[in-house]
């Protein structure tokens, strides 16, 4: 019997609560592998206020849910494998929590983990502009061996719609983890090399 992948996805209360949501809904219809959701306090008022979404429909696309103080989850340990964290959206505090191993709660803890362990660790921060502590805060995690992954649509893909560039960037953060979906995201080829 093959193992699943274990991805830990990650929301705090930055705004963006569907990039989360899109990996899960993404990731459940894939039976590879397997989801570890923690969700902050204000990740949860969020998600209801950016898309009128309830903690129970939220956990329904996960695997596993997790408690975001559950310090004894089996995500809080580098013995337990996982592919790595993406932390979408995270906040300010978040990625301060993470850059200066601040593990106050499940996910600042599992990022730490995932860096300590050198597994992917993708941020995905919602913020701007930024102040010199958000930069320096990334380049910190970047030291570290995370990815900072600000949600930026590519423009030359002429994205018509949110859901659409919504799913460029869930695309690229996914495809990171060696998981390619057609139709989510249209790799650049170089100019006159459509096809």
């Amino acid at each position: 019997m093959v193992s699943k992948k274990r991805l830990v996805i990650a929301m705090t209360g930055a705004t963006g609560a569907i990039y989360g949501v899109r990996m899960l809904q993404i990731l459940k219809d894939l039976p590879e592998w397997e989801t570890h959701l923690v969700i902050s306090a204000a990740g949860l008022v969020n998600l209801k206020y950016e898309l009128d979404m309830d903690r129970s429909a939220l956990y329904s696309l996960a695997d596993v849910s997790h408690g975001i103080n559950d310090i004894a989850s089996c995500i809080a340990s580098g013995s337990f494998k996982t592919e790595g964290v993406v932390v979408a959206p995270c906040s300010m505090k978040t990625l301060a929590a993470i850059a200066h191993g601040f593990g106050d709660n499940l996910i600042s803890r599992s990022a730490d983990v995932a860096l300590k362990e050198r597994r992917k660790t993708v941020l995905v921060p919602r913020e701007t502009p930024l102040n010199l502590a958000h930069i320096r805060n990334m380049a910190a995690v970047t030291e570290m061996g995370g990815i900072i992954f600000p949600p930026m649509p590519a423009f030359y893909n002429k994205s018509d719609s949110v859901k659409a560039m919504v799913d460029e960037g869930v695309g690229r953060i996914l495809d990171m983890y060696g998981v390619t979906i057609d139709g989510l995201f249209k790799p650049w080829t170089g100019l006159g090399n459509e096809g």
